[in-house]
């Protein structure tokens, strides 16, 4: 679909990277158009497919989701959602931290789970991601 809403993935866990590519793509609103299994990589990608909206963990190789966020605004400022472990209620600082860097949302990692926490985790991802692609950043 062409006014879908292009998303970039930027996850180094193979299984939370599969998660996520399925819930968005179940979605006609929203196309994965790229994934990353690093920050590095990730600048390269979104260069490249110019996307709406990034995801984006906050622990990975090479380069850490905070730098990647920061590298992100100074090069091609886009809303960017945090996908992550690191980000619960415990976790003030790097919430803060992202935030600071330019991050608009958080989002907790997805696991397995039942069908209906399928249907939670894809409606509540999905609408974050339409709500942060209205967004100019």
């Amino acid at each position: 679909m062409s006014d879908a809403i292009k998303v970039v993935l930027v996850e180094d866990s193979a299984v939370a990277l599969e998660i996520l590519e399925r819930l968005i793509d179940s979605s006609d609103e929203v196309d994965v158009v790229g994934t990353a299994r690093d920050g590095t990589t990730g600048l390269q990608i979104i260069e490249q497919k110019q996307p709406d909206v990034i995801c984006t963990d906050l622990q990975m190789p090479n380069m850490d989701g905070l730098e990647f966020t920061q590298q992100v605004m100074t090069k091609f400022p886009r809303p960017i959602l945090v996908v992550s472990n690191m980000i619960g209620p415990n976790e003030v600082d790097n919430i803060f931290n992202l935030m600071q860097a330019g991050a608009l949302d958080f989002f907790p990692k997805p696991s397995s789970g039942t069908a209906t926490d399928y249907d939670t985790l894809k409606s509540t991802l999905i609408n974050k991601i339409k709500i942060l692609a209205s967004k100019r950043v």
